[in-house]
Formats: C-alpha cells, sequence, structure tokens
C-alpha cells in the first residue's frame, strides 16, 4: 500500500490548482498525482475552507470520538448490569474474575471490564494463568476435613477442629485460618451460646421404642445411656455410662476431658466388649453424641437397636438419671476435686466396688447387681 502524501504537499497542490493557470490534468501530471486524486484533494480543501458544504476533517474526528464514547458508555452499563445479577445469587461469589471472562467472551474489552470492577488487568491475568492457587487449594482440604469432623461431632466448634484436624488429615492451619473456614461453612458447635447460631435440637435419628417403660426380662435386652460432668480445678471431666436396665449394673463406661461423640463410641465399645448384645435396645436423649454418625454407624454395625427420647424431657430417661443422682451424691458433692485423674478413679472405684458388689437394690430383691446376675445366670442355666 502506498504511502500517503504529506499534508504540506497537498496543500501546495491544491493551493497551485486553484489559482487556475493550468488544467488540472496538467497540474496533477506536474505534481505526479493522478487526476482523480486531485480532485478529491481539491473537494475535500473546498470543505474544510466552507466554500462547499460537507463534514470537516476536525467533526469528523469529533464525531468519532463521540461515537468511542458512546460505545464505552453502553459497555460499562452492560458491565455494571451483569455485575448485579452475578453479585445477587443465592450464594455470593467469592470472587469477580469469572465474570470478566464472561464479559470478554461477548467482546466486552478485558480493561475496561477490569477497571469497572476495581482490580488490575495482571491480577486478572495471573489468575487466569492459574485459577486455582495453592492456599485455595489448601483451603478446599482443610473446609473438607472441617465439615467431615464436625459431621462425625456436631459437638465440635472450631477450636476442637482445629486440635483435630492435623491428627485426622496431616494438614495444618493455625486456629485463626479454621475458624474463618468453619465460619464460612457456618460449623458451629451446637453448644455454641452465640445468639442466632444454634438452630433448634436436631431430629432423632431413632423412634423412642422404652415410652418410659425401664423393665426388661432378660440381661442385654434394654440399656440405658447418658452423659454427665463435674468441675475439678483442672477442668471438667465427662462421663459416659450404659446401663442395663434388668441387673441395674452399669456394662460400659467412658471418661473424657471433652464431651465428644468419641466419649459415647468408647462407652459403647467398652459394653460391647464385655457383654453379647443380641437383639439389645439402646435408649438415650437426643444429645449430639449419640446423634453423631461414629456412634450411629457403631449401633448399625454391632445390630443394637436405637432408641431416642424427646428434647428437655428428662423422664424419658428417668432410670439413667437416678444412678447419675446416686453418683452426684455419693462421690461428686463429697469434696473438691484437685484433678481430673482424682476425680476418675474414685469414680471407677465407686462403680467397680461400691455399686456393683456392695450396694443392696430393693427393686433386685436387696441383691447387689453383681449378685443379682449370678444368681439369675444360674437359674437360666439350671432351667
Amino acid at each position: 500500500m502506498p504511502k500517503a502524501f504529506p499534508k504540506e504537499f497537498r496543500n501546495d497542490v491544491v493551493a497551485v490548482a486553484r489559482r487556475g493557470e493550468a488544467p488540472i490534468s496538467r497540474i496533477a501530471k506536474d505534481f505526479g498525482v493522478s487526476e482523480s486524486c486531485l480532485q478529491r484533494w481539491l473537494k475535500i480543501a473546498d470543505v474544510e475552507d466552507g466554500i462547499k458544504p460537507g463534514v470537516t476533517q476536525a467533526d469528523a474526528a469529533e464525531l468519532r470520538e463521540a461515537k468511542k464514547r458512546i460505545r464505552l458508555l453502553e459497555q460499562e452499563n452492560e458491565i455494571l448490569r451483569r455485575a448485579a445479577a452475578y453479585l445477587s445469587q443465592a450464594s455470593p461469589p467469592q470472587m469477580m474474575f469469572p465474570l470478566v471472562l464472561d464479559l470478554a467472551a461477548d467482546r466486552i474489552p478485558i480493561a475496561v471490564a477490569c477497571r469497572m470492577l476495581g482490580f488490575s488487568k495482571q491480577a486478572f491475568f495471573r489468575w487466569r494463568a492459574n485459577p486455582v492457587s495453592q492456599r485455595d487449594w489448601d483451603n478446599a482440604h482443610l473446609t473438607n476435613a472441617a465439615v467431615d469432623l464436625h459431621r462425625d461431632d456436631p459437638a465440635f466448634g472450631y477450636r476442637f477442629i482445629s486440635d483435630e484436624i492435623e491428627a485426622e488429615s496431616g494438614l495444618r492451619a493455625s486456629e485463626r485460618r479454621v475458624w474463618r473456614l468453619c465460619s464460612e461453612q457456618r460449623l458451629w458447635s451446637v453448644f455454641s451460646k452465640k445468639r442466632g447460631l444454634n438452630p433448634k435440637a436436631g431430629p432423632p435419628v431413632h423412634d423412642d421404642l422404652v415410652l418410659r417403660d425401664f423393665t426388661a426380662t432378660r440381661p442385654d435386652q434394654l440399656w440405658l445411656t447418658d452423659i454427665t460432668e463435674h468441675w475439678t480445678d483442672e477442668g471438667k471431666l465427662y462421663l459416659c455410662a450404659i446401663k442395663d436396665i434388668h441387673s441395674n449394673r452399669i456394662v460400659g463406661y467412658s471418661l473424657d476431658s471433652r464431651m465428644t461423640a468419641d466419649l459415647a463410641v468408647a462407652a459403647l465399645r467398652n459394653a460391647i466388649a464385655l457383654r453379647d448384645p443380641v437383639g439389645t435396645t439402646l435408649h438415650s436423649d437426643r444429645g449430639s453424641q449419640f446423634r453423631s454418625r461414629k456412634f450411629v454407624e457403631l449401633l448399625r454395625e454391632t445390630g443394637i437397636t436405637g432408641s431416642m427420647g424427646r428434647v428437655g424431657a428428662c423422664a424419658d430417661n428417668a432410670a439413667m438419671e437416678s444412678f447419675f443422682s446416686l453418683l452426684q451424691k455419693n462421690v461428686l458433692n463429697k469434696r473438691r476435686w484437685h484433678s481430673r485423674q482424682e476425680l476418675r478413679l474414685e469414680i471407677v472405684t465407686w462403680i467397680e466396688r461400691t455399686y456393683h458388689r456392695r450396694r443392696r437394690q430393693r427393686r433386685l430383691g436387696r441383691l447387689t447387681p453383681i449378685e443379682f446376675e449370678i444368681i439369675n445366670s444360674k437359674a437360666a442355666h439350671a432351667a
């Protein structure tokens, strides 16, 4: 494509042609341009000088700039409209970069979209080169681990999750980071006291099969379970106990410094190891430990039938509450306990030595739970 003639040269040729000293064809030939080109230059010059009507170059440039501004305003309006729709979703997105990709597909310049959305082009191109950063990848794994831990035990808040997450998944994260991820997923402990965070008690995972009828005609027919707590100078100590309603014997128990699903699972495993729970029904309240996935799966694996009372109805588990009342009077309220280990040994000693082998119960015919089981076992073998 030939280069354009300089503006000064064009003006000189037009000036010579306007003098009329020679025909247009002769002047065009003398200056080395075509006749049609010279005619066009003359026409443009007449318009620019106001001799003939038409659009001057200044007006044309201004019109082009106006069209450019209008097109830019239309693009900015479209960006704002799309951004409002993008952010009004039920779950608002965490970043705006994907919106820039959608706008670019509709022929809206990336530079305009980034400027209107408030970030630099460099940030967008870095994201496009690596959409999932290493931190986002780590956060996704941490979130999955936190969700699994909270599902296993709804009593876990972010502090317990932070403690367990490294042991369970091998991932390391600060407590603050775990708190942020749990807050985003609304993983709150069921014992949290913050207003508006706690939903109502969850639905029972089992029907109430006992209906306050605490009787059994044979061993391991009906078990009851619950959790109690007591203060020491080191903090709280929690006891989960399982009671066989036939002999009132505590067939399994577990003590720990934290009231988690593992506490209830450990007590149930101890009971299963010592007894033969065939056709056994295990009744509890609607505590989160007894609704946890670990506990329910253990019931299913061992063939134990679950039963669950109502929320806030202590009478639905009254026979278990009576045992905890005896424990409170005979052990917990005796004196101040300085350490968890000290209280733990006292509870275990009272259950195994006093309650099982020395404390006679009128419902059992003035026999201890151990004596009652031995006598009935001999009678069953004799029969």
